[in-house]
């Protein structure tokens, strides 16, 4: 058991530990040659707030931990019946009146961004699905292994782009046998391309940095694209934060550093999962670091 991740999950635990998919063809594991799933960011000038979401977030409803947040409600969620092979993953976003929401605020270039982790933190996916007539969100992706998922949704709803984030998240299983596996502690990580480490320590308080070195294996810097995205998972909660870039990339003789701002309220140990796009590629690198 992973902290308070499997409460009220159903963990039958027996077989093969899963290894996580580390690189990424596209945000929403299409052809990594199709762009029309990329986000592109334009980073804020030093010296202006970055973009957050998370713990301690003025704008945000909801940690992902709960499937109902701020009136809001996360629900008819479905996930591929089998691991391994391409299937739908689905849900609708209710009001507190048991309506469908249909109007929502774009935000970089999407309505809502979806979320899909592996209660273990083993497993990761940034999709980004199609909202149908019939108000059901859709996306199409390939679990990598059975086990208990967590479903998150990002979204702002209605019409004013100065309204609350709500972050919603539910617990469904994809069937078969598995074992929990602990994450890795390590501060650093590579997926065989390029390599990403956490700097200095991450602090509390509502204007905090979050530093990462990006380079190739070996300390040399690497050409980054517009992409740059972090999402994180507290260990013992399974609480959600959501961070993009401060500032430009840096060169540096460790490599390439990017800067986010952090606004956490609470010091924990979090599963950080850097996504970022060199070469034409996205790259999606899970490491672990400590809020002090």
């Amino acid at each position: 058991m992973i902290g308070g991740w499997h409460t009220g999950a159903v963990l039958r635990a027996v077989a093969v530990a899963l290894v996580a998919a580390l690189t990424l063809a596209a945000c929403s594991d299409d052809e990594p040659k199709q762009d029309d799933d990329v986000i592109a960011l334009s980073p804020p000038s030093p010296g202006a707030l970055g973009h957050t979401h998370g713990p301690g977030g003025e704008t945000v409803i909801g940690d992902g931990t709960s499937a109902s947040a701020g009136g809001y409600s996360l629900a008819d969620v479905r996930l591929p019946r089998y691991s391994g092979q391409p299937g739908d993953l689905s849900f609708r976003i209710l009001d507190r009146s048991g309506r469908l929401v249909r109007d929502y605020v774009e935000e970089q270039t999407k309505l809502l961004h979806m979320y899909v982790v592996r209660n273990d933190l083993q497993d990761f996916r940034h999709l980004h699905p199609v909202l149908g007539k019939d108000g059901t969100w859709t996306a199409r992706a390939a679990m990598a292994g059975p086990g208990s998922y967590r479903v998150l949704a990002e979204f702002t709803p209605g019409t004013d782009p100065q309204a609350a984030h709500v972050v919603l998240g539910r617990n469904e299983i994809v069937p078969g046998s598995w074992e929990a596996v602990e994450p890795a502690t390590e501060p650093v990580a590579d997926d065989g391309v390029v390599r990403v480490s956490v700097g200095d320590a991450i602090e509390t308080g509502p204007d905090g940095r979050m530093r990462i070195t990006v380079d190739d294996g070996d300390g040399n810097e690497v050409a980054l694209g517009s992409y740059s995205h972090v999402t994180g998972f507290e260990h013992e909660t399974g609480s959600f934060v959501h961070l993009h870039p401060y500032g430009e990339p840096e060169a540096t003789d460790d490599g390439t550093r990017l800067t986010f701002h952090t606004a956490f309220d609470k010091p924990g140990s979090y599963r950080f999962f850097v996504q970022v796009r060199v070469d034409g590629f996205l790259h999606t690198v899970p490491v672990t670091a400590t809020v002090e």
